[in-house]
């Protein structure tokens, strides 16, 4: 009796060693968000969020990996330097529209293994016509780092009000070039840049020569709103826009883009 009640001992153990080391029981906890993150929408609720990589209306053609949620996560000093630049547009008629805030390493990951992946082009038509995708690193649209993953960058436009509905993109329609003009591209809400959203093209450039009269004096206008309460442009984007000086400037973050990881902040 005595040894047969050590083996069922000895397997019971070992039954114990092996659910331990499973999977499961080995999950990872979801990396936390710090104190300093904040959802956009719990400092001012009145700017417009279209958070483009929770949908399949990316250069990719799906949702970007870790993107739950389609709310707009920041670094407080960023969100609050919004709230101030969105008082002075509201008085304008203009509200700001953001298409996306901070971005989980994840993500970026995510890019690269799609810049990677040279059959995979279905995107082509709207977001980079005139570009191989194979100088997407080269050219520098692709990296494996992003400044939005330090949480106080941020990509956004203009929306004059009374803000219109943006219909949702419906998978597998006719893509038309992002630089296109307005009336011919993927509709927006948003008043007339010269390119769309995410548009791989130095047409994106924001300071281009070849964006005039109106399209120039949006971006100018944006620009300098923006650059009055604390942000600077990346030249290369017209929509991307990086709060100075940054909390975290040299600090990479994986939690994923929920409600959960910064409620209650």
């Amino acid at each position: 009796m005595r040894t047969a009640l050590r083996a069922l001992a000895a397997t019971a153990a070992a039954l114990l060693a092996v659910t331990a080391l499973s999977p499961a029981a080995q999950a990872r906890p979801e990396p936390e968000a710090p104190e300093e993150f904040v959802a956009l929408r719990s400092v001012d609720p009145t700017i417009i969020q279209e958070m483009r990589y929770t949908t399949a209306h990316t250069f990719l053609g799906e949702r970007v990996d870790g993107y739950r949620q389609p709310v707009c996560i920041l670094t407080r000093p960023a969100a609050r330097a919004l709230h101030l630049a969105q008082k002075r547009l509201l008085r304008q008629g203009y509200s700001l529209k953001v298409y996306d805030c901070y971005r989980p390493q994840r993500a970026v990951d995510h890019f690269v293994r799609w810049a990677k992946d040279l059959d995979d082009q279905s995107m082509k038509g709207e977001f980079y016509p005139r570009v191989d995708k194979d100088r997407l690193f080269e050219d520098g649209y692709i990296a494996e780092k992003s400044g939005h993953s330090r949480g106080s960058t941020v990509d956004l436009t203009l929306v004059r009000l009374p803000a219109l509905p943006t219909r949702p993109y419906r998978p597998g329609e006719r893509l038309a070039p992002c630089f296109a003009p307005k009336g011919e591209r993927f509709p927006d809400n948003s008043v007339d840049m010269g390119t769309g959203y995410d548009c791989f093209d130095t047409l994106s450039h924001t300071d281009d020569p070849r964006i005039l009269g109106p399209q120039r004096a949006n971006r100018q206008f944006l620009k300098r709103t923006l650059t009055e309460v604390g942000f600077v442009n990346l030249p290369e984007e017209w929509w991307h826009f990086t709060f100075r000086p940054e909390p975290f400037p040299d600090t990479y973050f994986d939690f994923p883009v929920h409600r959960r990881p910064v409620a209650g902040h």
